[in-house]
């Protein structure tokens, strides 16, 4: 089962070389405990972070180092370019009339990285029943 997406989640690209802390911003704290994201959390440097290094030959900056190296692969500074909400969320549950966004969902960057959660950022909790 898939988990809600919050703050202090890590987020993994596939051109990206390191993981990167997950951002929600506080309006969606919900009855004052961990805020949780919906599917529109997906700005640049508000909500995604850098992952490290990019290496995707798409992203300008690697594709003008690769050809000044003479064709070898060079990595650049990780810029994420996502402008397109997350992919699935969870339908059934609402935050701010939007699907939540849950451990299984997607994000594209606009230079051929998928983004992913690879840890949710929740703290277990036992419930009392």
């Amino acid at each position: 089962m898939s988990k809600p997406e919050t703050m202090g989640a890590i987020l993994e690209c596939t051109c990206g070389i390191s993981p990167s802390p997950y951002i929600v911003t506080p309006e969606k704290c919900v009855f004052q405990i961990t805020p949780v994201a919906n599917i529109l959390d997906f700005a640049p440097f508000v909500n995604i972070l850098p992952f490290g290094m990019c290496n995707s030959p798409a992203n300008p900056a690697v594709a003008a180092a690769t050809a000044t190296a003479m064709g070898v692969l060079t990595p650049m500074l990780c810029i994420p370019v996502t402008v397109t909400p997350w992919i699935i969320g969870d339908p059934t549950v609402l935050l701010a009339n939007m699907p939540i966004l849950t451990s299984d969902c997607s994000l594209m960057c606009s230079f051929g990285g998928c983004i992913s959660v690879t840890d949710p950022g929740q703290i277990p909790v036992k419930l009392r029943e």
